[in-house]
């Protein structure tokens, strides 16, 4: 029973006092366009990505997020541009944040061979909830009366926002930062002023080739990495290890700050499987909970899927790709 009080409390505090709080995904280098700008035009053309991710299936009607993103690479304008599309949903009421934005990078090239891509995204966003789903006290006290006397709440808040990254790296190592919600868009339903507060977040890592002296280990890397974000007085650190053999890529994440003792300073335990063929790969993670809500969430399942075609540029315009993992 405290263990469900638990999981009612987390609902409540991350949709009402944290005001719409952002997706996430465990697979955030396979959500690139999601994660910062500057992974427009991260490739040598046109890439298309898809993600779903069902978080905490145990609970009714929890949360479901769906992203769908296309970008391609200018080369002679060493420039990228692309378009992102996400949505999440959670509730009997469908309470629901949806966005759909543009993205533009831009690629410097520095003498010491790293090289910096500052990004800039733009998107609308709506929030919206089925008011005529919901179910209130008045309603079951007189379950003879049509409809409740509560005032009706707006069905839908729309906006706009931005999100400005900047992106470094070269050849085995890449780091870059994120600024979300930069326009702190307006999410109330009831007429207030409930605007997004600013989440920031820092990412990086690094990529390495192991066993190369033999030769049926070519090709083999291992790629550590972190990402740590911030959001209002919340925030949250992922620490996660790659091993990639072509056409296999397998990862484990922690995610939590276990020197908190609160809810959810150990959350969870992701584990991913991935494979990569020419230019098509899909992946499919789990998250095992590990912080007081485990037995009762279900853990989380996601899914991507990334094409790539229209590969490859002149040997004068060849550039260094971003080392980091693409699942």
């Amino acid at each position: 029973m405290t263990r469900k009080v638990y999981i009612f409390l987390f609902i409540i505090i991350a949709q009402v006092k944290v005001v719409a709080q952002d997706s996430q995904f465990s697979q955030f280098y396979a959500s690139s366009l999601y994660l910062a700008p500057s992974f427009a035009g991260s490739t040598d053309g046109d890439r298309i990505a898809t993600n779903y991710r069902n978080q905490w299936p145990s609970i009714t009607r929890a949360f479901q997020t769906y992203a769908l993103s296309y970008d391609h690479y200018f080369p002679h304008l060493n420039s990228g541009v692309g378009v992102l599309m996400y949505r999440e949903q959670a509730g009997t009421s469908n309470l629901a944040t949806t966005n759909v934005g543009v993205a533009y990078s831009y690629k410097f090239k520095l003498n010491s061979g790293w090289r910096i891509s500052p990004g800039l995204s733009f998107f609308y966003t709506q929030r919206s909830i089925a008011f005529d789903d919901l179910v209130f006290g008045d309603e079951l006290e007189n379950p003879e009366t049509e409809g409740t006397a509560e005032i009706p709440i707006l069905e839908r808040k729309s906006d706009i926002d931005a999100s400005f990254s900047v992106l470094a790296f070269n050849n085995n190592f890449w780091l870059g930062f994120t600024w979300d919600r930069m326009l702190k868009p307006n999410r109330s339903l009831t007429g207030d002023i409930k605007q997004d507060p600013y989440k920031f977040t820092l990412y990086g890592g690094s990529k390495f080739t192991i066993l190369d002296r033999y030769s049926w280990s070519s090709g083999q890397s291992l790629s550590p990495s972190f990402l740590f974000k911030m959001q209002d007085q919340y925030s949250q650190l992922d620490l996660g290890l790659y091993w990639y053999q072509m056409p296999l890529v397998i990862g484990v994440w922690y995610r939590g700050i276990p020197v908190f003792k609160d809810l959810t300073s150990n959350d969870a335990l992701a584990f991913l499987v991935g494979f990569k063929v020419d230019q098509f790969q899909i992946g499919y993670s789990y998250d095992l909970t590990i912080s007081k809500l485990s037995g009762f969430t279900g853990g989380s399942h996601e899914i991507s899927v990334v094409f790539q075609f229209n590969q490859g540029v002149t040997d004068r315009e060849k550039r260094k790709m971003i080392p980091c993992p693409t699942i």
